[in-house]
């Protein structure tokens, strides 16, 4: 019986330790100070102002620079979760958190980290806007199947392809928000949420994860968060390389945004166990 009640809502759980690890000070990327200091080692100033108001794609910044800046990224942070600064890289913050473990909260806010670095290179829009701003349904719902990807939840990877082709399809510079929060993309992000949360709630994320943060030592343990963080960032990297955004001038020919929402009940929610994940073409993954 208490178990069945810890399950009820499923969805809730991982929610709460989402918006807990938002409000972590240093979890939250500046797009545009992202951006110009990630490509000034490659770009003229020219190319820097339109990858920041469109993306790095439109402003003709090489596939092969916008890779190695993602593993740049991927590199300094794994190389955070990894090292004995970890707590400091994101200090403070905890009172914010009230039920959710300290650990979990930090672990998850360096996930979301990466994801927002990943995403703003491979021509994502801003997804937080103000930095005093609260977290919308709409950042929530795409971070949320962000996550997924990492995880392993197959159904997220669709998700994630959907809004990017909404956001290319529309020239659109900020989320879809309707699909997001009512569309035909919320059934997904609250199936996806809803096994992120099964998952924390066994296991704090099942396999892998669960032996990288049982306790927040374990999130300071290199051997562990490297075969963790490291293989999960190189799966959304693969998965947001390979999507129409990263394709200058490219553009659907349908307004798809509008979709009506589609309830579908069967969907598999499949992921793939951690200790198996193998990051595709390590010796790439260095700076």
């Amino acid at each position: 019986m208490p178990q069945q009640k810890e399950l009820e809502n499923p969805g809730s759980k991982f929610t709460e330790v989402l918006e807990a690890a938002a409000k972590l000070p240093g979890v939250r990327i500046n797009r545009g100070a992202y951006l110009r200091n990630a490509l000034k080692r490659y770009c003229t100033e020219d190319q820097i102002e339109r990858a920041i108001a469109e993306s790095p794609a439109a402003a003709g910044v090489p596939f092969k620079v916008i890779t190695d800046v993602a593993n740049t990224s991927i590199t300094y942070e794994t190389t955070k979760v990894t090292g004995i600064s970890t707590l400091a890289g994101i200090p403070g913050g905890l009172a914010m958190i009230g039920t959710v473990p300290a650990h979990m909260a930090q672990y998850v806010g360096h996930m979301l980290r990466i994801a927002q670095k990943l995403a703003y290179i491979y021509g994502w829009p801003d997804l937080f806007g103000d930095a005093s701003e609260e977290m919308d349904e709409a950042t929530e719902g795409i971070l949320t199947l962000f996550v997924g990807v990492m995880v392993g939840v197959q159904v997220a990877q669709g998700g994630v392809a959907k809004v990017a082709g909404m956001i290319a399809t529309n020239v659109a510079k900020k989320l879809p928000q309707k699909a997001l929060t009512k569309g035909v993309i919320y059934p997904v992000v609250k199936k996806v949420a809803g096994y992120l949360g099964v998952s924390m709630t066994k296991k704090l994320f099942a396999n892998g994860v669960a032996k990288a943060i049982p306790v927040v030592g374990a999130v300071l343990s290199g051997g562990l968060s490297l075969g963790t963080f490291l293989p999960m960032s190189k799966r959304l990297q693969k998965h947001l390389a390979s999507l129409e955004l990263t394709k200058p001038g490219h553009r659907g020919e349908a307004d798809i945004v509008d979709i009506e929402v589609i309830e579908d009940d069967d969907p598999d929610l499949e992921c793939s166990p951690l200790n198996d994940v193998v990051p595709a073409d390590d010796e790439a993954v260095t700076s």
